[in-house]
């Protein structure tokens, strides 16, 4: 399948994203609360939205991701492939 802007992935965390996550979640909000937010591991498959693709290689673009996480936080990558492993988007499994 193609991928195209608006479309639903899963997304995999890697262990900078984990970072990226908890030094958020340290972070107090403009209001002086912490934000509100589940655990996430690197590993964790959360859901993202398509927010641009690269056509850097034919047949397999790169993709920037909004990633919806468990919780007031989300998550902003970039320039990521289709694959299994952590750092990597996969298309849903079909029910």
């Amino acid at each position: 399948m193609q991928p195209t802007i608006g479309r639903i992935v899963h997304y995999t965390l890697s262990e900078q994203d984990q970072q990226r996550i908890t030094a958020q979640q340290n972070r107090p909000l403009p209001d002086g609360r912490s934000p509100l937010s589940n655990s996430a591991q690197a590993g964790d498959a959360f859901p993202a939205v398509i927010v641009r693709i690269w056509d850097a290689t034919p047949g397999s673009p790169l993709c920037n991701l909004h990633v919806l996480l468990d919780g007031e936080l989300t998550l902003w990558v970039t320039s990521r492939a289709e694959g299994a492993e952590p750092g990597t988007w996969a298309w849903p499994p079909r029910t």
